[in-house]
Parts: C-alpha cells; sequence; structure tokens
C-alpha cells in the first residue's frame, strides 16, 4: 500500500465500495461472455467485442446495443440471432462472477470495527444486486445505491451528493474505494471524501492517469491498514 507523505487525521465512519473490478473481477466476466457470443455467432472476435462495450458513445458499460452494433457491423444481425446473444452473453457474466480474494474477510472485519459500508455503482439495482448475490456479497452491505436511483453515473458530482444523503455522512467521514481514478476518485476527492485507489483491480487502460488517491491498495485487505492507522495516510 502507498501512502502520500502528509494527509490530515481522520475518523472515517462509513466505506463506500465501488462494485465492479473493485469488489470482483468483472472485465473478466465480460471476456467469457464475449466469447460465447463469438462462438454462437462463429466469429473470432471476442475482444473486438468487448471494446464495442468500452466505446465512449453515451451509453452505459452494460446497454446490449453495443451488442446490437457489433453484430451490424460483422454482418451477422438478425432480432432471433441477437435476442439468443443477449440471452447468452448475460447468463455467462453472471456465471463467472466470484469475489477478489480475501473481500469477504475484510468486509467482516470492517463492519466488526463498526463501520457502514456501502456499494455506489452505475450499474442499474436489479443487475447490481444479480451480482452481489452471485457472489455472496450482497448481505454485507448497508446500501446498494445504484444508477437509476442517482439518475446519473459516475464521475457525476451528484451520485456522490446522493450517496452522503442517503448514508447521513460528512465527507470527511467517508472512504471511497474504487479502481477507476476517473470515475471513482477523482469527483470523490473534489466533493471531500477520502480516496483509496483498487489498483488490484484497475482495468481502465483507456483512460489518462493524472488523478491520484489518498492511499492506493495493492490488495483489498490493504483498507484495514487505512482504518486501523488513519495518521498514515
Amino acid at each position: 500500500m502507498q501512502d502520500p507523505e502528509q494527509t490530515q487525521y481522520r475518523k472515517i465512519t462509513a466505506v463506500l465500495f465501488d462494485m465492479d473490478n473493485t469488489l470482483f473481477d468483472f472485465v473478466e466476466a465480460k471476456i467469457g461472455a464475449c466469447e460465447a457470443v463469438n462462438r454462437l455467432l462463429g466469429l473470432e472476435r471476442t475482444r473486438d467485442l468487448l471494446f464495442y462495450f468500452l466505446r465512449d458513445t453515451g451509453r452505459s458499460f452494460e446497454d446490449l446495443e453495443h451488442l446490437r452494433d457489433f453484430m451490424k457491423d460483422q454482418g451477422v444481425y438478425s432480432e432471433e440471432a441477437f435476442a439468443e446473444c443477449c440471452r447468452i452473453y448475460e447468463d455467462i457474466k453472471i456465471r463467472d462472477l466470484s469475489p477478489y480474494p480475501a473481500i469477504e474477510n475484510t468486509l467482516a472485519q470492517l463492519k466488526e470495527r463498526g463501520l457502514s459500508l456501502s456499494v455506489v455503482t452505475d450499474a442499474q439495482r436489479q443487475n447490481a444486486i444479480a451480482r452481489l448475490e452471485k457472489t455472496g456479497l450482497y448481505e454485507m452491505f448497508d446500501a446498494v445505491i445504484t444508477s437509476d436511483m442517482t439518475g446519473t453515473h459516475k464521475p457525476d458530482l451528484r451520485v456522490f451528493q446522493y450517496a452522503l444523503e442517503m448514508l447521513g455522512r460528512c465527507p470527511e467521514e467517508v472512504l471511497m474505494v474504487g479502481d477507476s481514478l476517473r470515475r471513482d476518485i477523482a469527483p470523490a476527492k473534489l466533493i471531500g471524501m477520502m480516496t483509496a485507489h483498487a489498483r488490484y483491480g484497475d482495468r481502465n487502460f483507456h483512460e489518462e492517469r493524472i488523478e491520484q488517491a489518498d492511499v492506493t491498495l495493492a490488495d483489498i485487505s490493504d483498507v484495514l491498514q487505512v482504518i486501523d492507522h488513519p495518521r498514515c495516510l
């Protein structure tokens, strides 16, 4: 875990976690789903399909219209095939999910220390709960804050303001843990939260690396040091 040289003392009472690639490897699950779709279509363009989902088109990371675009561009689109590909994609994406090592133990220890634990994600509520239930993490959290609740997506500050209001916390009391420097760390810092970059799950190779978190986590269990030794931050 890397710490900056100087950070003022804070009393953290709540931890906000990003979900995908912070609690589990969602990119790897999506790769498996893209592979399954390609097999069905008789193609070998798994990475190409993944990058369709990563495009900055104003759509969400989960929007199945990316899949429709891919099929049309490959000349294999039909409504029937699209419906079947959507079904397979969603099934495989959930089937292959599992939490990162030490996630469950770390969350349990945080709860033992009396902290409020919540998730803030750009996923729709139905999708977020399905993923958390599949990984066995749902019951660990006091709240799951989703894009259909906030009405917007990260890095919009309104996402984090909504979370603070829901939790009844001042930003100085909250630690934000996320894998994206642009979408998790930058807005949380701007609003006044302490931030921890989940470097272990950062697959955001398309992002600029201009933001710096208060703490960098090589492993999720490092967050326990953040809580237990706040003067070291």
